[in-house]
């Protein structure tokens, strides 16, 4: 692992077509767009773009499909420009690049998503190939999005549990993220590649679909009940963290029994632009403090400035600073 260095991550590619609108309307009304915007979409797109962004010095990787059009060459010439190796990042020659259509209500930041699967439906476990790569962790996401890694495996539970294996084989420290789909297919999907992870990324929706327990209370997070919903999740074979975010903060434990709790940054109203792609900002954040070996309370600090540097930006990553400047932001707004 020392001689390791470096992040890959793999699964979702996607071009997120933001439209900002007045007013998010009831179904046959009409909304005008103001504005549009075309950024980075998906797990592993947004984190090494985010971790290119504050200028990490360690070699970031891809692994994923796209489709043969204009969209998959925007992708490719996007990584390239930030410095991404993408030799495995393919070419789908039947299906379109995937993209979101983010309508965003531009005098509250909220979003509606409107999603193509597109090639990122076919992504399976032989398109990932760990044997030459020198990173030192690798992260996947996002679970219940990927059609052929959701799938279930006779011997490890699912495909992406298969993936997630395959790489704790090869020497890399694990991680992965998961989509907040309002379904009830948390357990068949998330619960198997809780296994081979050594770090569980969620909101607080997503634990309470994975571990069936309630953490929130008149829709405010209840520490305490996380710290017993994590516990279950590292019953269940996380190796090493399980860090929990939600907006006014978020919250980690341990395998060893190391618990922290930290704020949001207190970002004034008036600098947010847009919530698109803060989680996945958070991520990195996590994954980056892992990387140069940070301790949890500095690793949740620096995911906390870099989702805030995220709600200043139109896009997933382009409100995203150089490292100093992200860090920043916590100083002159505060954690709450």
């Amino acid at each position: 692992m020392n001689a390791r260095s470096g992040i890959v991550a793999g699964g979702n590619w996607i071009v997120d077509k933001v439209k900002f609108v007045d007013v998010y309307p009831q179904q046959d009304a009409l909304a005008n767009i103001h504005s549009e915007a075309v950024s980075n979409g998906g797990a592993p797109f947004n984190v090494l773009m985010d971790l290119a962004r504050i200028g990490v010095s360690f070699p970031l990787e891809a692994v994923g499909l796209v489709g043969d059009d204009a969209e998959g060459r925007w992708i490719l010439r996007e990584c390239e420009q930030a410095g991404i190796r993408h030799h495995q990042l393919r070419t789908h020659e039947r299906a379109p690049t995937s993209y979101t259509d983010v309508m965003t209500v531009r005098t509250s930041g909220r979003r509606t998503f409107f999603h193509q699967r597109g090639a990122n439906a076919f992504l399976d476990v032989d398109q990932f190939d760990f044997r030459h790569t020198h990173c030192r962790m690798f992260h996947l996401g996002y679970l219940l999005l990927l059609d052929q890694l959701d799938a279930p495996d006779a011997e490890f539970g699912t495909s992406a549990a298969r993936v997630l294996a395959h790489a704790t084989e090869a020497g890399l420290m694990t991680s992965f993220d998961v989509v907040s789909e309002d379904s009830h297919r948390f357990s068949s999907i998330v619960l198997p590649a809780l296994r081979h992870v050594d770090v569980a990324i969620l909101n607080e929706f997503e634990l309470e679909r994975t571990t069936g327990l309630a953490v929130t209370d008149d829709g405010i997070v209840r520490p305490a009940a996380v710290r017993v919903a994590c516990e279950q999740l590292l019953k269940t074979g996380v190796r090493g963290w399980v860090v929990v975010h939600f907006p006014a903060g978020a919250c980690a434990l341990s395998a060893g029994g190391e618990w922290c709790e930290s704020g949001s940054v207190r970002i004034a109203d008036e600098h947010i632009v847009s919530t698109v792609g803060a989680g996945d900002a958070f991520a990195a954040g996590v994954l980056f403090s892992l990387h140069e070996g940070e301790p949890m309370e500095v690793a949740l600090r620096t995911a906390a400035c870099m989702a805030a540097a995220c709600l200043r930006g139109s896009g997933t990553s382009n409100g995203i600073l150089p490292l100093a400047g992200t860090l920043a932001l916590g100083n002159e707004f505060g954690f709450r």
